[in-house]
């Protein structure tokens, strides 16, 4: 695919912010060329072999790996990628800094769905309003591998508890009117992106083909924001104190 045919940050119209901004979603196609594409599915594979699996046990939601980009030059080169980032910061109108990465793979045949859950709760975070994550399609994702289905508005609730991904009914229980809100399934096809805010609530459905569903994605928080405390697999280590700045090499800024 020509560079020119591939999506830049200044063909994200107006009307394409304002979309996401209401809905808390948008999908991009065409974001990586099929020579990109290719290389980072097989990084994402080489990485999954060698690091920790942040997801293992019962059931297999997914296999997990986190800060991939620390750890591979390649997939370095995605999850700092220029185009993407452009993209994101376009969408969320304010200064951005990576918070992590991770890439998900949902194995053949014998995943089960990933359920309703928003990411926000999840992260310790202050001054987390813009924070989105972008998922990167490094295969193609109909919906029998596993694509990504949203619930449009609802970033609109901040105030939930951290949901359980292997309880189909934890959101909607804690959020009844979910229940009934209509829910948009978007298939990828590989080099496509989605970008969704981070209190989107989403899901995605249990891979039933015979290929791995591998999903890169690099999440993007306010340049500002702060660390409230609690519990991360990516800031466990770092001996911070609440209200500490979420900067530095860590945590680098968007051009």
């Amino acid at each position: 695919m020509e560079k020119e045919n591939l999506t830049q940050a200044e063909d994200i119209c107006p009307e394409m912010v304002a979309s996401y901004q209401s809905l808390g979603f948008i999908h991009i196609p065409n974001v990586l060329a099929p020579e990109e594409v290719d290389r980072f599915h097989q990084a994402a594979l080489d990485a999954a072999k060698t690091m920790q699996n942040h997801s293992a046990g019962a059931p297999m939601i997914f296999n997990q790996t986190v800060n991939v980009w620390r750890h591979n030059e390649t997939i370095r080169q995605l999850t700092l990628h220029p185009r993407i980032a452009a993209i994101a910061t376009r969408l969320a109108g304010v200064r951005l800094r990576i918070w992590h990465d991770h890439t998900l793979i949902k194995p053949p045949v014998k995943s089960v769905p990933t359920e309703f859950h928003q990411d926000g709760p999840y992260w310790p975070h202050i001054n987390q309003r813009n924070a989105l994550s972008v998922w990167v399609a490094l295969v193609d994702v109909p919906v029998e591998r596993g694509c990504m289905t949203f619930i449009p508005g609802s970033h609109m609730r901040r105030d939930l508890r951290p949901q359980d991904l292997s309880d189909s009914r934890d959101l909607l229980n804690i959020y009844p009117e979910l229940t009934w809100a209509p829910r948009v399934t978007v298939p990828l096809r590989a080099g496509d992106c989605t970008f969704h805010h981070s209190y989107l609530a989403h899901m995605a459905n249990a891979n039933v083909t015979d290929v791995p569903r591998v999903a890169h994605i690099t999440i993007y928080m306010d340049a500002d924001t702060t660390f409230n405390g609690n519990k991360h697999v990516v800031t466990d280590p770092l001996g911070l104190k609440v209200g500490d700045p979420l900067d530095g090499e860590l945590f680098p800024a968007v051009p």
